[in-house]
């Protein structure tokens, strides 16, 4: 089975076009299918649209939310109430094609697990668009490890086993790839079809470019030492200790040797100070692996709150 997941917010001049669309390409699929379609908060009528659309159709359903929970709130409710194996993410406002999801299909199934879309011909505005992209999606390869042309693309295929154990959070929803590779998915890419926007405002500006590389260091973060944070506050307070063993040395040594007095150079201070950092970090570090068991163990919480859910019934 196919779903397709599709986050929207404030799209009412886009919803109906985009959706004739794609139910001309579902249609020449073989397959089962089924469209989620979840309204982030819209405070326009794109949810009262969306119900028109869907009335008579038993495979598109709607997820609405009380308020705006974001993008990445928005795509995992829809994976977590997707029944398909083969799991697409698209965006609402008409510049992803859907003609590219049998493309993202026929790649997918050559066997393998991730298969990103690369708006390779942008249609988005070369300052505060595209530039702020490549730096990010320079970052994003180098730093995971999964190179790819285009992150922030969010026509993609995944398979659902792939998803299926992802909690997304924040921003996170650009690094799935990323995520699905810790677990050993095979990724790969193709050249997808971009189209300018025609209706409503780009819900993207220049400061989200500088949340997605705070992200990214927590993405590293967690690339490295989500399962053991002691790890790496540990190797911090370690040095910070190592450091201040010497420190404290120095001090001693021009005490007795070179007969200056404590408060005549900042060295006791420096001991003191690195001391006192070392000990914190090593003590946060303990404290991340308790909240990380207890993450482990226990959470099972949403990123999002849901108003009501239409023809999940069927």
């Amino acid at each position: 089975m196919l779903s397709i997941i599709i986050p929207i917010k404030n799209e009412e001049e886009n919803i109906v076009p985009l959706f004739t669309e794609l139910e001309s390409v579902l249609v020449s699929l073989n397959t089962d299918k089924e469209v989620v379609l979840i309204d982030d908060g819209s405070d326009d009528q794109t949810g009262a649209k969306i119900k028109d659309i869907i009335r008579e159709k038993s495979f598109a359903k709607l997820i609405s939310f009380r308020k705006n929970f974001g993008q990445t709130a928005a795509i995992s409710a829809g994976i977590d109430n997707a029944r398909g194996d083969i799991i697409i993410l698209m965006d609402g406002d008409q510049q992803n094609d859907p003609h590219d999801i049998p493309k993202l299909i026929d790649k997918l199934n050559e066997g393998f697990d991730v298969v990103s879309g690369w708006r390779k011909d942008r249609q988005d505005k070369l300052w505060t668009r595209k530039i702020p992209s490549w730096l990010a999606n320079y970052l994003i390869s180098r730093i995971t490890r999964v190179p790819l042309h285009d992150y922030g693309c969010t026509l993609k295929a995944y398979r659902a086993e792939v998803l299926k154990n992802t909690r997304l959070y924040g921003e996170m929803h650009r690094f799935i790839p990323a995520y699905a590779s810790w677990y050993g998915a095979k990724i790969t890419e193709i050249a997808v079809n971009h189209r300018p926007r025609i209706h409503g405002q780009t819900k993207y500006n220049l400061y989200r470019t500088f949340k997605v590389l705070l992200d990214l260091i927590v993405v590293k973060f967690l690339s490295k030492y989500s399962d053991k944070p002691i790890h790496f506050f540990g190797k911090i307070g370690f040095w910070s200790l190592f450091f201040s063993f010497f420190a404290g040395l120095f001090t001693l040594y021009l005490k007795f040797f070179e007969h200056k007095s404590f408060i005549s150079t900042p060295m006791p201070l420096l001991t003191v100070v690195l001391a006192i950092i070392g000990l914190q970090f090593i003590l946060m570090g303990l404290l991340a692996e308790i909240m990380t068991r207890i993450y482990f163990e226990c959470n099972n919480k949403k990123v999002y709150l849901v108003k009501e859910k239409v023809n999940f019934d069927n």
